[in-house]
């Protein structure tokens, strides 16, 4: 038994009797057993990759909560009646770690968290901080712990990002959840059409699943109106972890750039600067050693004088992340709360007077680069917090039980006719041309898509052939 024979689609209790059919086949009819066919080698093929990623997924999305319980010590402190000074509270986390050398700081936003004091440290893996967690209220030091990425992933929730992100194999592991990121929206759309397109007694049996006995037909309903309403998240899924992947990433950085959708950035150099240029990287499944750490010569109004100054240009969100000045920078203070509405304006002080060098506001950015922000947050679970965390476990959990239910009906619908080969020759050419351009403009676009794209057609010739060799065998 080959795949061919089990990708023959099969009525459903649900479909009304057989009808005449039309003289002329419309253009669905014709299409139908193109989608059916991609969808079923798609699935069957690249299901494992989607399945890996949707664990994974789904274990960082409870990663969050899951860290409130296991750092509960550092992150967690009696509310007291004042906190220190926190160029204080700096000093105490530098006499913890002599050999490091403090890079940020992130205040406690609500009463009773800590103060996290982010250092480079020769001792911490590459691509990570050290974070020093701090009283406020007494500088009792609560402990040390790896800090990863903007949003200051610890350990637990950085190595389930890893495993999400390329199974810890480094940039060959990418491959894996790039070419997952590269189907999801193909299948969950197929599959909409797919769905959308059969025929039904009456319209609950489209967007509910039928009850009745275990069998094909009921898997069948329940993957069908599942997948439905889970289609929308799962095609943003796909986009925005598109977003930072390594070959479709870049073109669609090349794309937002020409658009003017670049994401503005801060000027902190001492000389004021009145434009703002460049391109921020995608944070969100990455990070980096934080750079700077030196205090420039001269005088230096000190950390509590720089956010007083930040605070008075309208930083008023209690979201805040400190960057302490290099050679020839100024401090940059940063609102961090991504929870709607979202605050992420930034200024950049000078050092030796506390005047404003330069002010970026979200509001100001581009639109293009406003969504590309929004939507690597709700894919990494920081835009509505624990709304947003829910809704990623949901879908996360959702594929993963479109798979197993895809899986179940390929096993149960053993042996059975497949989809018969050349069906593209029945599509008209007025229709067959333009598709034939948007999939190669898309797999260029998307190059792992086209890859293994490639690939399938590849298979599939191989097993006719394979047909074909068995057929005149028999005839012989």
């Amino acid at each position: 038994m080959t795949l061919d024979d089990l990708a023959r689609p099969e009525t459903p209790e649900s479909e009304a009797p057989p009808t005449p059919a039309p003289s002329k086949p419309g253009a669905w009819s014709a299409l139908r057993p193109l989608v059916l066919r991609l969808h079923f080698y798609a699935g069957v093929l690249v299901a494992p990759f989607l399945l890996v990623a949707a664990v994974s997924g789904l274990l960082y999305a409870l990663s969050f909560q899951a860290e409130k319980i296991v750092y509960a010590h550092e992150l967690e402190v009696p509310v007291g009646d004042t906190a220190l000074p926190l160029s204080r509270q700096v000093d105490i986390a530098r006499e913890a770690d002599p050999d490091g050398t403090v890079t940020a700081v992130r205040p406690g936003a609500e009463p009773g968290a800590t103060t996290r004091v982010l250092m480079s440290d020769p001792d911490v893996p590459e691509g990570t901080s050290l974070a020093v967690f701090v009283d406020p209220y007494t500088g009792d030091v609560r402990g040390q712990l790896p800090s990863y990425g903007s949003s200051g992933a610890l350990p637990l929730r950085t190595w389930i990002d890893g495993l999400h992100r390329d199974l810890h194999l480094g940039e060959l592991g990418r491959n894996y959840s790039e070419l997952a990121a590269s189907w999801l929206w193909v299948l969950a759309l197929g599959g909409v059409l797919l769905w959308a397109g059969r025929r039904r007694k009456n319209r609950r049996a489209l967007v509910l699943p039928e009850r009745g006995p275990k069998s094909r037909r009921r898997t069948l309903s329940w993957h069908g109106s599942v997948g439905l309403w889970a289609a929308l998240g799962l095609v943003l899924l796909s986009a925005t972890g598109l977003t930072w992947s390594r070959y479709a990433g870049e073109n669609i950085g090349t794309v937002q750039d020409a658009l003017g959708g670049a994401t503005p950035t801060l000027s902190a150099g001492t000389a004021p600067s009145s434009e703002h240029a460049g391109h921020e990287g995608h944070q969100g499944h990455g990070g980096g050693r934080g750079h700077g750490g030196t205090s420039p010569q001269g005088q230096d109004i000190g950390l509590d004088k720089a956010v007083e100054a930040a605070r008075a240009a309208g930083i008023d969100s209690p979201w805040i992340s400190v960057t302490l000045p290099a050679e020839g920078k100024g401090y940059v203070i940063k609102e961090t709360d991504t929870q709607f509405p979202v605050e992420l304006d930034s200024v950049a002080v000078n050092p030796a007077d506390g005047t404003v060098l330069d002010r970026l506001r979200f509001s100001d950015h581009p639109l293009l680069a406003k969504l590309t922000r929004i939507g690597i947050d709700a894919h990494t679970g920081v835009f509505l917090g624990l709304f947003n965390q829910l809704a990623l476990a949901a879908l996360a959990l959702a594929l993963v039980l479109l798979i197993l239910w895809g899986y179940r009906m390929w096993w149960l619908r053993r042996p059975g006719r497949p989809v018969a080969r050349g069906t593209w020759r029945k599509v008209p050419v007025t229709l067959l041309l333009p598709i034939a351009a948007a999939t190669a403009a898309v797999a260029w676009f998307v190059p792992l898509l086209g890859v293994s794209l490639l690939l399938f057609l590849l298979v599939d010739l191989a097993l006719a052939l394979v047909s074909k060799v068995r057929a005149r065998s028999r005839t012989a």
